[in-house]
């Protein structure tokens, strides 16, 4: 006799298999990517989805630790935020609701003074 788990019933939540980002929230992170490249900052880019997380790393060379960790962490929803941008060192940068607005702490890092 093989043993079934029970199906999800309103009690039991289905856990995903893994987190995602979904086309709005890689639209936005594209975009900024896509213009810190232009801007020579930023050269290269991972995507891991874990089960809890989805991360997307930005490296300023290949081989390197990321400079940044754009992290949506869905858990976290209803607490701090799911977003968040996390620097070099594991310090959270930034966190919050809105996947643009968190993404703000970084475009501040395009914008040069003029000499």
């Amino acid at each position: 006799m093989n043993a079934q788990p029970p199906p999800p019933t309103s009690l039991h939540q289905v856990i995903p298999e893994q987190v995602s980002f979904d086309r709005r929230e890689l639209g936005a992170i594209l975009g900024l990517y896509g213009r810190m490249v232009a801007a020579a900052e930023w050269r290269d880019y991972g995507i891991s989805c874990l089960r809890e997380v989805a991360v997307f790393s930005v490296f300023r060379r290949t081989a390197e630790h990321p400079l940044y960790r754009i992290e949506k962490r869905p858990r976290l929803r209803n607490r701090q935020g799911m977003y968040s941008v996390v620097g070099m060192d594991g310090q959270i940068l930034r966190r919050g609701h809105d996947l643009p607005t968190v993404l703000r702490v970084l475009e501040r890092k395009l914008i040069r003074p003029v000499d």
